[in-house]
C-alpha cells in the first residue's frame, strides 16, 4: 500500500499520484483505469487539461471504492474571481461526473489579474458547503501564500509546483514545512532522458538495482514532496509507484539535489499568464 501524508485538514494524501496532462491520441479513461488497477489512489487533473471527463469515467468504472480515490482538479485563470471560481467547480463536477472534488487548487496565481485572493475566498466557502473536501494552490510563491493567509486567515493544505533535481525548490519547501503545507511536484522527472542519465542518478540506480526514474521519484519522497509522474504505460505506472522498497542515502539525496540549474519550463509564477 502507498504511504500517505496527512494534510493540515486531516485528509490523507497518497505519497505518489498520477498526472493527466493528455498526450495526442491518448485514451485517458484507459490510462487512469490502469493506474487505479496498479494501486494509484491520487489522480491529478485540471479543467485546462481537458482530461476531467476521462478521469471521471475511470473513477466511476473502477472497482476501487470512491472514498479511497483522491481526485484533484484546478481552477484556470479564466475563472479567477469569487463567482467565476464557483462556475469553474460546477463545470469540473459535471465533467468528472462526481458529487465532490477531493482537492481543488488554484492553477496559477496570475498576480497581474489580481483575483487570486477572491478565488481563494470562494474556495473556502465551497469547502464549507461541501462541494470541495480540501483546498490548495499551485505555482504559488511565498509572497502569494503570505498574502492569502493575511487576507483570509486560511492557508492552503497543498502547493503544487515545478520540482525536480534541476529545480529542487529548497527555500519554498522550507516555507511549506514551516506552515504545514504539503509540497506536490509537477514535472517530477524534468524533461526526461537527459536528466535520468546523469551520474548521481544513474549511480544510485545501479547501487539500489532500480530504474533512474525510480531514484528520482524516491528523491522526491525523501524530500517530503509528493511527485505526480505522468505515464500511460501500465508497466511504467507500476514502476513509478514502486519506490518504497529502498532508501537513498543522505549522500545520494545531496548529490541529486546538487544538480540544481533552475526551472526548465518558462512559467514563472509572477509573469506567467495562463487562461
Amino acid at each position: 500500500m502507498t504511504p500517505t501524508f496527512t494534510l493540515a485538514d486531516g485528509t490523507s494524501l497518497p505519497a505518489v499520484g498520477l498526472g493527466t496532462v493528455k498526450a495526442d491520441g491518448e485514451d485517458m479513461t484507459a490510462t487512469v483505469g490502469s493506474a487505479l488497477d496498479a494501486g494509484y489512489r491520487l489522480i491529478d487533473t485540471a479543467l485546462r487539461y481537458e482530461t476531467e471527463g476521462g478521469v471521471g469515467d475511470a473513477v466511476r468504472a473502477s472497482s476501487v471504492t470512491r472514498d479511497d480515490i483522491l481526485v484533484t482538479t484546478k481552477i484556470p485563470g479564466r475563472y479567477h474571481g469569487y463567482d467565476e471560481a464557483k462556475e469553474s467547480v460546477r463545470l469540473s463536477l459535471a465533467n468528472l461526473g462526481l458529487e465532490q472534488i477531493d482537492l481543488l487548487l488554484i492553477h496559477w496565481p496570475l498576480p497581474k489579474v489580481d483575483k487570486y485572493v477572491d478565488t481563494w475566498r470562494s474556495m473556502i466557502d465551497m469547502q464549507k458547503d461541501g462541494l470541495v473536501k480540501s483546498i490548495g494552490v499551485s505555482n504559488f510563491t511565498e509572497a502569494h501564500l503570505d498574502r492569502i493567509a493575511q487576507e483570509t486567515g486560511v492557508l492552503p493544505v497543498v502547493n503544487q509546483v515545478e520540482l525536480h533535481p534541476y529545480f529542487p525548490q529548497a527555500d519554498l519547501r522550507a516555507y511549506h514545512a514551516e506552515h504545514g503545507i504539503v509540497t506536490e511536484s509537477w514535472s517530477p522527472l524534468g524533461r526526461g532522458s537527459e536528466l535520468l542519465k546523469l551520474a548521481p542518478i544513474a549511480d544510485a540506480a545501479a547501487a539500489h538495482d532500480v530504474s533512474a526514474g525510480q531514484v528520482v521519484l524516491r528523491w522526491h519522497h525523501q524530500l517530503g514532496a509528493v511527485p505526480l509522474p505522468k505515464s500511460s504505460n501500465p508497466d511504467r505506472q507500476r514502476q513509478n509507484l514502486d519506490i518504497f522498497g529502498f532508501e537513498l542515502t543522505d549522500a545520494e539525496v545531496s548529490a541529486i539535489s546538487s544538480l540544481e540549474r533552475g526551472r526548465i519550463w518558462d512559467q514563472d509564477p509572477d509573469t506567467y499568464e495562463e487562461f
